[in-house]
């Protein structure tokens, strides 16, 4: 297969771009043409590029709102309650049927890697155990990372320490952890350190849910940094959400900054539903509610973009589109500036695949994977504007999806 007039991001000019079985065999410069072979693919201008990435999601607690009631404060701490009726009744083949439905959602939208965040404060880790056959399930449509998420805390659950160990051998890829959730500060500090010796132990990537608060005095990611720090973990590590830092002072962020820097730790940020969940607690004025992702980005660090929740007691919509999440996330923390633009899907692509450590089995590059999409737009700043989409879905150097852009009649 031959995509012929592609534009690639940082390249000047058309490219015809060769797939080989499941492999990138060639990329080389054209003129424009017209093929004649029928089993070529026209980009006709647009961008090539690899594929999105959801790099936070909870497909275990997916299309979930309103069961058994609605979060009607809009609050995150009532989001984690309903979410504990919720997960009294869950079944197996529930969360399966769920969790598919949703991951398909995600593929008409052109993602093809998935970091999925599964609730393990559980005795029978019935979720988790669902999500380990969804995996497999799904490997022809998405690459999917488990992280074994442990909602009520580590410390502060009945068992914590032994379910997240349990979790790891099952199979779960990343140790999780919500250290701002636990009953103490100590509790959160002993967190960090259990899943950090954890992963260290066993290998597995980090992702912490981290000082998603409003909360000034909520400073666990120093405590996550500096374990990644000294353990030379930090390209291993994400920190997540980290909503407390839009609310701290300059001058604790100054020194905390330097920190970060040095730990070579990852950031997501989940743009639409901090800015639904946070500033709970003000009245005027509120707070935006998320971390500081211009000032983390222009700052050298990676950071990307996250949908988090689709549908259930934390956020009661979404659709799977990760260029929605772009979009609302370029506006609510001030990126619409030109540099900005020319580069916004590094935020659901590039630094994204840093922090799922994807390495080579990611990017448009002659030898690597043939996980590609095609665009419906030249540039990061037409794709934007235009509230454009991924036209073709291709994997392992088949169509994995087409869309048919709509048709519009004037008269």
């Amino acid at each position: 297969m031959n995509i012929i007039n592609a534009r690639l991001r940082g390249r000047d000019g058309l490219f015809r771009i060769t797939l080989e079985q499941d492999r990138i065999k060639e990329i080389s410069a054209q003129t424009p043409t017209i093929s004649s072979n029928p089993g070529d693919l026209d980009a006709t201008g647009n961008l090539v590029i690899a594929p999105f990435i959801e790099p936070h999601i909870h497909l275990d607690a997916t299309l979930t709102a309103g069961d058994p009631s609605w979060n009607m404060s809009g609050t995150l701490f009532e989001g984690i309650e309903l979410w504990g009726k919720r997960k009294a009744t869950v079944t197996h083949e529930d969360t399966k049927q769920r969790a598919k439905k949703t991951i398909g959602m995600l593929v008409e939208h052109g993602i093809q890697h998935v970091r999925t965040h599964v609730d393990v404060t559980d005795p029978t880790l019935s979720a988790l155990k669902s999500m380990l056959e969804v995996r497999e399930e799904t490997r022809h449509l998405v690459d999917m990372q488990i992280v074994a998420f442990p909602q009520e805390g580590i410390e502060s659950f009945k068992n914590g320490r032994a379910l997240m160990e349990q979790a790891v051998e099952l199979g779960a890829d990343v140790v999780g952890g919500i250290p701002h959730f636990e009953n103490t500060r100590d509790q959160g500090v002993s967190s960090i350190k259990f899943l950090m010796d954890l992963a260290e132990r066993t290998g597995c990537l980090v992702d912490v849910h981290c000082d998603e608060t409003d909360d000034p005095h909520s400073r666990f990611l120093e405590v996550l940094a500096e374990e990644a720090r000294v353990r030379g973990m930090g390209s291993r590590v994400t920190a997540s959400h980290t909503t407390a830092m839009g609310s701290y002072d300059n001058a604790y962020c100054s020194k905390l900054f330097r920190l970060l820097k040095m730990s070579g730790i990852n950031f997501v940020s989940c743009p639409t539903e901090s800015i639904h969940l946070q500033g709970r607690f003000d009245t005027y004025p509120k707070r935006r509610g998320l971390t500081r992702v211009a000032e983390i980005d222009r700052a050298g660090m990676n950071i990307c973009f996250a949908q988090d929740s689709i549908v259930d007691p934390w956020y009661p919509l979404g659709n799977g589109n990760i260029m929605r999440i772009l979009e609302a996330g370029l506006h609510i923390c001030h990126m619409l500036g030109y540099a900005d633009l020319q580069r916004a899907l590094d935020l659901i692509t590039d630094n994204s695949a840093r922090t799922l450590n994807l390495g080579d089995r990611y990017g448009i590059e002659v030898g690597r994977p043939a996980n590609l999409l095609i665009l419906s737009a030249p540039n990061d700043y037409e794709m934007i504007r235009s509230q454009g989409h991924a036209l073709t879905s291709i994997r392992a150097g088949k169509v994995l999806m087409q869309r048919t852009p709509a048709r519009i009649e004037r008269f």
